[in-house]
Protein backbone atom coordinates (compact mmCIF):
# COMPACT_ATOMS: atom_id res chain seq x y z
CA UNK A 1 0.00 0.00 0.00
CA UNK A 2 2.76 2.27 0.47
CA UNK A 3 4.71 1.74 -1.93
CA UNK A 4 1.19 2.73 -4.27
CA UNK A 5 0.64 6.01 -2.81
CA UNK A 6 3.90 6.91 -2.95
CA UNK A 7 3.78 6.42 -7.09
CA UNK A 8 1.03 8.14 -7.44
CA UNK A 9 2.13 10.77 -5.47
CA UNK A 10 4.75 10.78 -7.80
CA UNK A 11 2.82 10.54 -10.85
CA UNK A 12 1.04 13.21 -9.88
CA UNK A 13 3.31 15.85 -8.96
CA UNK A 14 5.20 15.41 -12.73
CA UNK A 15 1.89 15.58 -14.25
CA UNK A 16 1.12 19.00 -12.34
CA UNK A 17 4.52 20.37 -12.43
CA UNK A 18 3.52 20.75 -16.54
CA UNK A 19 0.50 22.47 -16.54
CA UNK A 20 0.73 25.56 -17.64
CA UNK A 21 0.35 28.88 -15.06
CA UNK A 22 1.04 27.70 -12.06
CA UNK A 23 3.64 29.62 -10.96
CA UNK A 24 4.74 28.39 -7.40
CA UNK A 25 7.02 25.42 -9.04
CA UNK A 26 9.24 25.00 -5.30
CA UNK A 27 5.83 23.52 -3.79
CA UNK A 28 5.27 21.44 -7.23
CA UNK A 29 9.20 19.97 -7.34
CA UNK A 30 9.69 15.96 -8.10
CA UNK A 31 10.25 14.13 -5.14
CA UNK A 32 13.86 13.14 -5.02
CA UNK A 33 17.16 13.03 -2.59
CA UNK A 34 18.66 16.23 -3.99
CA UNK A 35 15.83 18.19 -3.79
CA UNK A 36 15.19 17.32 -0.15
CA UNK A 37 18.30 17.89 0.41
CA UNK A 38 18.40 21.17 -1.05
CA UNK A 39 15.56 22.23 0.90
CA UNK A 40 17.04 20.97 4.13
CA UNK A 41 19.40 23.55 4.16
CA UNK A 42 16.60 26.16 4.82
CA UNK A 43 14.80 27.11 8.02
CA UNK A 44 11.34 27.07 9.13
CA UNK A 45 9.12 30.41 9.76
CA UNK A 46 6.33 30.32 12.79
CA UNK A 47 3.23 31.75 12.79
CA UNK A 48 -0.23 31.81 14.75
CA UNK A 49 -3.40 31.72 13.28
CA UNK A 50 -5.42 35.67 14.44
CA UNK A 51 -8.16 33.61 15.54
CA UNK A 52 -5.85 31.52 18.03
CA UNK A 53 -5.05 34.79 20.04
CA UNK A 54 -8.01 36.69 19.49
CA UNK A 55 -7.38 38.72 16.98
CA UNK A 56 -9.89 37.46 13.82
CA UNK A 57 -9.34 39.63 10.89
CA UNK A 58 -7.87 42.48 13.08
CA UNK A 59 -4.25 43.78 11.73
CA UNK A 60 -3.47 43.97 15.68
CA UNK A 61 -2.60 40.10 15.76
CA UNK A 62 0.42 40.93 14.03
CA UNK A 63 1.83 43.46 16.54
CA UNK A 64 0.53 40.61 19.09
CA UNK A 65 2.64 38.00 16.99
CA UNK A 66 5.50 39.93 17.06
CA UNK A 67 5.55 40.11 21.04
CA UNK A 68 5.44 36.75 20.95
CA UNK A 69 8.18 36.13 19.42
CA UNK A 70 6.77 34.65 15.69
CA UNK A 71 7.79 35.42 12.52
CA UNK A 72 3.77 36.16 11.25
CA UNK A 73 0.09 35.49 11.39
CA UNK A 74 -1.94 33.04 9.34
CA UNK A 75 -5.03 35.85 8.62
CA UNK A 76 -8.88 34.55 8.67
CA UNK A 77 -11.21 36.35 6.12
CA UNK A 78 -13.21 37.00 9.40
CA UNK A 79 -17.65 36.18 9.10
CA UNK A 80 -20.51 37.42 7.33
CA UNK A 81 -23.23 36.16 5.95
CA UNK A 82 -23.09 37.65 1.92
CA UNK A 83 -19.05 38.91 2.40
CA UNK A 84 -16.37 38.42 4.69
CA UNK A 85 -14.22 41.38 6.01
CA UNK A 86 -11.15 40.59 4.23
CA UNK A 87 -12.63 40.89 0.97
CA UNK A 88 -12.37 44.18 1.68
CA UNK A 89 -9.77 46.26 0.00
CA UNK A 90 -9.32 48.87 2.45
CA UNK A 91 -8.92 45.78 5.37
CA UNK A 92 -6.18 43.92 3.07
CA UNK A 93 -4.11 47.84 2.75
CA UNK A 94 -4.30 47.61 6.70
CA UNK A 95 -3.49 43.98 6.91
CA UNK A 96 -0.02 44.93 4.59
CA UNK A 97 0.79 48.29 5.97
CA UNK A 98 0.94 47.24 9.38
CA UNK A 99 2.89 43.60 8.40
CA UNK A 100 5.10 46.38 7.10
CA UNK A 101 5.71 48.62 10.19
CA UNK A 102 5.78 45.38 12.70
CA UNK A 103 8.21 44.14 10.29
CA UNK A 104 6.45 40.97 10.17
CA UNK A 105 4.68 38.68 7.58
CA UNK A 106 1.78 37.10 6.89
CA UNK A 107 1.80 33.38 6.46
CA UNK A 108 -1.42 32.66 4.37
CA UNK A 109 -5.11 32.85 5.10
CA UNK A 110 -7.84 31.27 5.60
CA UNK A 111 -11.69 30.71 5.34
CA UNK A 112 -12.65 29.28 8.41
CA UNK A 113 -16.43 30.30 7.97
CA UNK A 114 -16.83 27.41 5.61
CA UNK A 115 -16.95 25.15 9.13
CA UNK A 116 -20.31 26.49 9.45
CA UNK A 117 -21.08 27.35 5.71
CA UNK A 118 -19.90 24.09 3.90
CA UNK A 119 -18.15 23.90 0.73
CA UNK A 120 -20.02 20.86 -0.69
CA UNK A 121 -23.28 22.64 -0.07
CA UNK A 122 -23.88 26.68 0.69
CA UNK A 123 -23.53 28.42 -2.74
CA UNK A 124 -22.08 31.61 -1.00
CA UNK A 125 -18.67 29.05 -0.35
CA UNK A 126 -18.18 28.31 -3.80
CA UNK A 127 -18.39 31.89 -4.58
CA UNK A 128 -16.24 32.94 -1.35
CA UNK A 129 -13.52 30.63 -2.52
CA UNK A 130 -13.19 32.02 -6.00
CA UNK A 131 -12.94 35.22 -4.57
CA UNK A 132 -10.32 34.08 -1.86
CA UNK A 133 -7.90 33.68 -4.65
CA UNK A 134 -8.30 37.08 -5.76
CA UNK A 135 -7.64 38.45 -2.31
CA UNK A 136 -4.73 36.17 -2.37
CA UNK A 137 -3.24 37.37 -5.40
CA UNK A 138 -3.70 40.97 -4.28
CA UNK A 139 -1.59 40.56 -1.02
CA UNK A 140 1.02 38.45 -2.59
CA UNK A 141 0.40 35.26 -0.80
CA UNK A 142 0.18 31.68 -2.52
CA UNK A 143 -2.30 29.72 0.26
CA UNK A 144 -5.59 29.83 1.48
CA UNK A 145 -6.60 27.02 3.40
CA UNK A 146 -9.94 25.70 2.97
CA UNK A 147 -11.87 24.18 5.86
CA UNK A 148 -14.03 21.32 6.46
CA UNK A 149 -15.18 20.86 10.05
CA UNK A 150 -18.50 20.81 11.55
CA UNK A 151 -20.69 20.87 9.33
CA UNK A 152 -18.72 20.79 6.29
CA UNK A 153 -16.83 16.89 7.45
CA UNK A 154 -16.58 14.91 4.77
CA UNK A 155 -16.37 11.38 6.70
CA UNK A 156 -18.71 9.27 5.00
CA UNK A 157 -19.74 11.72 2.96
CA UNK A 158 -19.68 10.56 -0.94
CA UNK A 159 -21.98 12.78 -1.94
CA UNK A 160 -20.56 15.77 -0.20
CA UNK A 161 -17.14 14.93 -1.34
CA UNK A 162 -17.97 14.69 -5.23
CA UNK A 163 -19.50 18.04 -4.84
CA UNK A 164 -16.37 19.55 -3.40
CA UNK A 165 -14.64 17.81 -6.02
CA UNK A 166 -16.24 19.75 -8.76
CA UNK A 167 -16.40 22.72 -7.60
CA UNK A 168 -12.72 22.47 -7.18
CA UNK A 169 -12.42 21.25 -10.66
CA UNK A 170 -13.97 24.69 -11.71
CA UNK A 171 -12.11 27.08 -9.43
CA UNK A 172 -8.37 24.92 -10.36
CA UNK A 173 -7.97 27.15 -13.16
CA UNK A 174 -8.19 29.87 -11.61
CA UNK A 175 -6.17 29.18 -8.72
CA UNK A 176 -3.71 28.04 -10.85
CA UNK A 177 -3.02 31.32 -13.01
CA UNK A 178 -2.90 33.00 -9.72
CA UNK A 179 -0.08 30.62 -8.46
CA UNK A 180 -2.59 30.02 -5.25
CA UNK A 181 -2.56 26.94 -3.49
CA UNK A 182 -6.24 25.65 -1.94
CA UNK A 183 -5.24 24.01 1.09
CA UNK A 184 -8.14 20.73 2.01
CA UNK A 185 -7.65 21.00 5.95
CA UNK A 186 -10.29 18.26 7.38
CA UNK A 187 -10.46 14.84 9.24
CA UNK A 188 -9.79 12.60 6.12
CA UNK A 189 -6.61 10.46 6.25
CA UNK A 190 -4.04 10.79 3.61
CA UNK A 191 -5.81 8.29 1.19
CA UNK A 192 -8.93 10.01 1.44
CA UNK A 193 -7.07 13.27 0.66
CA UNK A 194 -5.30 12.10 -2.03
CA UNK A 195 -8.23 10.25 -3.78
CA UNK A 196 -9.68 13.74 -3.86
CA UNK A 197 -6.35 15.48 -4.96
CA UNK A 198 -6.42 12.94 -7.98
CA UNK A 199 -9.89 13.07 -8.99
CA UNK A 200 -9.45 17.30 -9.27
CA UNK A 201 -6.56 16.91 -11.17
CA UNK A 202 -4.77 20.37 -10.49
CA UNK A 203 -1.31 21.10 -8.51
CA UNK A 204 -3.09 24.04 -7.00
CA UNK A 205 -5.13 21.67 -4.74
CA UNK A 206 -3.29 20.42 -1.72
CA UNK A 207 -3.42 19.66 2.02
CA UNK A 208 -3.16 21.92 4.79
CA UNK A 209 -2.25 19.36 7.31
CA UNK A 210 -3.19 19.70 11.04
CA UNK A 211 -0.72 17.39 13.05
CA UNK A 212 -3.25 17.93 16.16
CA UNK A 213 -6.49 17.18 14.24
CA UNK A 214 -5.14 14.03 12.62
CA UNK A 215 -3.85 12.84 15.69
CA UNK A 216 -6.59 13.31 17.32
CA UNK A 217 -8.74 11.23 14.64
CA UNK A 218 -6.24 8.65 15.15
CA UNK A 219 -4.09 8.44 12.27
CA UNK A 220 -0.08 8.06 12.02
CA UNK A 221 0.59 11.50 11.61
CA UNK A 222 4.62 10.63 11.09
CA UNK A 223 3.80 8.58 7.87
CA UNK A 224 1.49 10.49 6.76
CA UNK A 225 3.46 13.70 6.36
CA UNK A 226 5.85 10.88 4.43
CA UNK A 227 2.74 9.90 1.80
CA UNK A 228 1.21 13.11 1.11
CA UNK A 229 5.04 14.79 1.06
CA UNK A 230 4.81 17.85 -1.67
CA UNK A 231 1.05 17.58 -1.80
CA UNK A 232 1.64 19.31 1.79
CA UNK A 233 1.01 22.99 1.41
CA UNK A 234 1.40 24.53 4.92
CA UNK A 235 1.10 23.22 8.76
CA UNK A 236 -0.79 24.02 11.47
CA UNK A 237 1.15 22.72 14.90
CA UNK A 238 -1.34 21.74 17.40
CA UNK A 239 -1.69 19.18 20.46
CA UNK A 240 -5.15 18.87 22.01
CA UNK A 241 -3.64 17.22 25.69
CA UNK A 242 -1.18 20.20 26.46
CA UNK A 243 1.46 22.58 26.14
CA UNK A 244 3.87 21.60 23.03
CA UNK A 245 6.13 18.88 24.31
CA UNK A 246 4.12 17.84 27.02
CA UNK A 247 1.26 16.64 25.20
CA UNK A 248 0.74 13.69 22.40
CA UNK A 249 2.85 15.11 19.16
CA UNK A 250 6.37 14.44 19.14
CA UNK A 251 7.63 17.38 17.02
CA UNK A 252 10.81 15.67 16.91
CA UNK A 253 9.36 12.88 14.61
CA UNK A 254 7.14 15.49 12.84
CA UNK A 255 10.42 17.67 12.29
CA UNK A 256 12.40 14.36 10.83
CA UNK A 257 9.33 13.83 8.63
CA UNK A 258 9.58 17.12 7.34
CA UNK A 259 13.13 16.32 6.36
CA UNK A 260 12.18 13.37 4.53
CA UNK A 261 9.66 15.17 2.20
CA UNK A 262 11.71 17.90 1.90
CA UNK A 263 9.32 20.70 3.37
CA UNK A 264 10.82 23.86 4.77
CA UNK A 265 8.08 26.88 5.15
CA UNK A 266 5.49 27.97 7.36
CA UNK A 267 4.60 26.46 10.71
CA UNK A 268 1.43 27.92 12.09
CA UNK A 269 0.20 27.10 15.86
CA UNK A 270 -3.02 26.77 16.54
CA UNK A 271 -3.17 26.67 20.01
CA UNK A 272 -6.17 24.94 22.29
CA UNK A 273 -4.27 24.53 25.38
CA UNK A 274 -3.31 27.57 27.16
CA UNK A 275 -2.93 27.49 31.01
CA UNK A 276 -0.71 30.17 31.03
CA UNK A 277 -3.11 32.53 29.50
CA UNK A 278 -2.92 33.31 25.52
CA UNK A 279 0.07 35.18 25.37
CA UNK A 280 2.24 33.23 27.69
CA UNK A 281 1.18 29.77 26.45
CA UNK A 282 1.60 30.85 22.87
CA UNK A 283 5.27 31.91 24.10
CA UNK A 284 5.91 29.21 25.79
CA UNK A 285 5.18 26.70 22.93
CA UNK A 286 7.15 29.18 19.73
CA UNK A 287 10.29 29.06 21.93
CA UNK A 288 9.56 25.47 22.60
CA UNK A 289 8.97 25.25 18.58
CA UNK A 290 11.99 27.25 17.80
CA UNK A 291 14.30 24.73 19.17
CA UNK A 292 13.13 22.27 17.05
CA UNK A 293 12.09 24.13 13.87
CA UNK A 294 14.89 26.89 13.61
CA UNK A 295 14.82 30.07 11.15
CA UNK A 296 17.69 29.20 9.34
CA UNK A 297 19.42 25.24 9.61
Amino acid sequence: MKRSLFTRREMMVKAGCAVAGLTLSSSCAPFGQHERAKACRRGFKLGVCDWTIGKMADPGSLEMAKRIGLDGVQVDFGRGQNELPLFNPELQKRFLDEARKQDMEIASLALGVLNGVPYKSDPRAERWVAQSIDVCKSMGLNVVLLAFFGDADLRNDKEGTDVVVERLKKVARKAEKAGVFLGIESWLNAEQHLDIIERVGSPAVKVYYDVGNSHKAGYDIYEEIRILGKHICEFHAKDYDDLYGKGSIAFKEVRRAMDDIGYRGWIVMEGTKMPLGIEESCRYDAQYLRQIFPRKV
